[in-house]
């Protein structure tokens, strides 16, 4: 029916995106016969049926409309390009196919046979595994706001009017644009002008980035970013109900911004670092206000990705949790909480990620032959390209304090060292794994052909031509199963609360493909 009530091209785009429209596009396309106010909603719908029974307005069977279809030799042309996107965009995905084979028949065969095919086909992916998979994701992300011990306590969360940021870098400036455009007010503090300056141009062309696709006006682009402050000092942070610390992972510059932000915030804000894997206890551990600290893990880039960790330590104010979930909820992210460890959830769980594409190359394997078998399995991008993307410092930042707490679990490769020792440290530098030109655009490097071969060197490893053997979805389950063992540990100490908040976790923070069963 949907093709014959707005037209096929615009049919397909509803039924392939699942992107919700407001009520004034839907009467405009003819998808509703009329917009009218809630009070008015069933009155005037009872109105409606009435005049049809009266024949005071037409019965349009949408079954039978043929106005906005195209012709059999445009629609094909329609549907065979909306194949090949689909395909493009979802190779393990059936079902978007499914849909558009049963279009076509409604077009080409008549709308019976369209409902014919459509009700065989709804048979048979409603037992598949795809579909069971997405249930359960529905489900669980709609299950991740409560959390047993903390959201059914009867606690309201408490209203944060102003919010404060230390750090201008990537991640702050992409918390800073995730808040003003929730209007939440923001002051964004840097060490000098320089660094503040760049923040604040971080934030401008996050914002210019909507105006240009069309999801902002320029009123709104001006309202959003007078919203935003930009100071060298912590004058202003006398009135911020929670402040996020988003610098380096250092702990000792972290300790000290601690220390301050507790000086100089009030006694009620909440204090929140953005730390990726560094302990929270730590963290706090110069500071007398252990039970208004949280962590509030938001993942790069900060005002795209929907998930945010809530890290909740053992003397945490279960306030201070409350009150963060209700932040994560306005700010449109998709909040889980979790227990207090190195690399807390997600992070801690795909560790292992890295780590074991790390000793494939080292026993033989190509770079990229990793890379694409973890694409083709259906993650966004392999963990090479992840690294590049992230980059080296991080990861050895992150690596050091995986290798303190968990030594036996650790593959100590030299191959992201090496290569760091000659400033290649990802895409930042357009040089990592991959070589970078233009738009951010990887492409197979073979310079790093003879870092590896040291690494190997080093670590006494050899080749195994066996491993060379193996087909692609064999060395996606070789770097996804210890991913999994990780996950298990993580359910098993506590650190999440519920399996399914980890499925969640997996899928908007790392992309994890939510049709596969779950982690």
């Amino acid at each position: 029916r949907l093709p014959r009530l707005v037209g096929l091209t615009k049919a397909l785009e509803m039924m392939m995106l699942s992107k919700p429209i407001k009520a004034e596009e839907a009467h405009e396309l003819g998808l509703v016969d009329a917009v009218v106010s809630p009070n008015d909603l069933l009155n005037d719908a009872r109105r409606w049926a009435l005049d049809i029974c009266e024949s005071k307005r037409p019965w349009v069977r949408a079954l039978y409309k043929t106005d906005k279809l195209e012709s059999p030799e445009v629609a094909r042309e329609i549907l065979n390009s909306a194949r090949v996107q689909s395909r493009k965009q979802a190779a393990n995905l059936q079902h978007p196919l499914v849909c558009i084979d049963a279009v076509e028949e409604g077009i080409v065969s008549g709308p019976r046979a369209g409902l014919r095919k459509e009700a065989m086909a709804f048979q048979e992916l409603f037992f598949s595994g795809t579909c069971k998979s997405l249930i359960h994701v529905f489900f669980s992300q709609r299950a991740t706001s409560k959390v047993p011990g903390v959201t059914d306590l009867g606690l309201m969360p408490r209203k944060v009017s102003k919010v404060a940021i230390v750090g201008g870098g990537p991640m702050g400036s992409g918390i800073a644009t995730t808040l003003i455009l929730s209007h939440y007010p923001v002051i964004l503090k840097e060490i000098n002008e320089k660094f503040l300056n760049a923040g604040i141009g971080r934030i401008k062309e996050n914002l210019q980035s909507r105006v240009r696709k069309g999801k902002m006006t320029k009123d709104n682009y001006d309202k959003t970013l007078s919203l935003l402050t930009g100071v060298l000092d912590y004058e202003k942070f006398k009135s911020v109900d929670l402040a996020i610390e988003t610098v380096v992972e250092n702990v000792k510059l972290k300790q000290q911004i601690f220390a301050e932000l507790e000086q100089h915030c009030p006694s009620h804000c909440i204090l929140a670092t953005n730390t990726s894997t560094i302990d929270l206890d730590l963290i706090g551990e110069k500071t007398n206000s252990q039970d208004r600290i949280v962590g509030t893990h938001f993942f790069a880039p900060a005002h795209i990705m929907p998930l945010l960790e809530i890290v909740r330590t053992p003397r945490a104010s279960l306030q201070a949790v409350v009150t963060m979930l209700d932040v994560g909820k306005k700010i449109k992210k998709t909040p889980i909480v979790v227990g207090n460890c190195t690399g807390f959830a997600v992070n801690r769980m795909f560790f292992p990620y890295t780590q074991a594409a790390l000793l494939l190359v080292d026993h033989g394997m190509d770079v990229d032959k990793i890379d694409q078998a973890c694409i083709e399995f259906g993650m966004p991008i392999g963990p090479f390209r992840m690294t590049d993307l992230v980059g080296f410092d991080v990861a050895l930042a992150t690596g050091m304090q995986y290798l303190e707490n968990f030594p036996e679990r650790v593959y100590k490769s030299m191959l992201i060292p090496l290569m760091t020792e000659d400033k290649r440290t990802g895409e930042a530098s357009q040089k990592g794994f991959y070589k970078y030109e233009g738009k951010r655009k990887a492409s197979p490097d073979p310079e790093i052909t003879s870092y590896v071969e040291e690494s190997r060197r080093i670590s006494g490893a050899t080749p195994d031509p066996e491993l060379l053997k193996i087909d692609n979805s064999a060395i996606a389950e070789m770097v996804f199963f210890p991913v999994i063992n990780e996950a298990c540990r993580v359910l098993g100490e506590g650190i999440a609360f519920k399996a399914s908040d980890l499925d969640i976790a997996s899928i908007f923070g790392m992309g994890f493909p939510p049709y596969r069963n779950q982690l």
